[in-house]
């Protein structure tokens, strides 16, 4: 995987992120303002993100594009297509090393290769959003 860093060095860099994101929201009421933070300050850390952000959960079992780094992704996903659709169903973090085994692959970046996908939840257990990040390396996310 290129610019790959090792699980302890990764944890670190999460650590670090999490700080900055926590300094920077201390006072932020605005869920969007928070999920542009976060995205931002997520896929600047580590070079192999090549898409971060989030899609909006709907009324309507749709996820709509919200706050992201890097090339257009996909506008909007149904919640019974996909990768994420599967996070905001069974709100549970997917994990896919190589995506290409995902049995619904949605391909909005034809270089994607691998793909993490955390739903946001509300205290309430209500789906906010998931956050989604690919790779165009294979095996670019683990349980770290």
């Amino acid at each position: 995987m290129p610019d790959a860093v090792s699980a302890p060095d990764k944890t670190d860099t999460y650590t670090d992120v999490r700080c900055r994101i926590d300094a920077l929201l201390d006072a932020q009421t605005d869920w969007i303002a928070a999920m542009a933070t976060v995205a931002c300050e997520l896929h600047h850390a580590f070079k192999y993100y090549d898409w971060t952000g989030f899609y909006r959960n709907t009324e309507d079992r749709q996820l709509l594009v919200g706050p992201y780094q890097g090339p257009h992704g996909c506008l909007q996903i149904d919640f019974d297509r996909g990768i994420c659709g599967a996070a905001a169903r069974a709100r549970e973090t997917q994990l896919w090393p190589d995506v290409s085994e995902a049995p619904d692959h949605i391909a909005c970046q034809s270089s994607t290769q691998s793909e993490v996908v955390v739903p946001v939840l509300t205290p309430d257990d209500e789906l906010l959003a998931v956050l989604d990040v690919d790779s165009d390396a294979l095996g670019a996310f683990d349980t770290t």
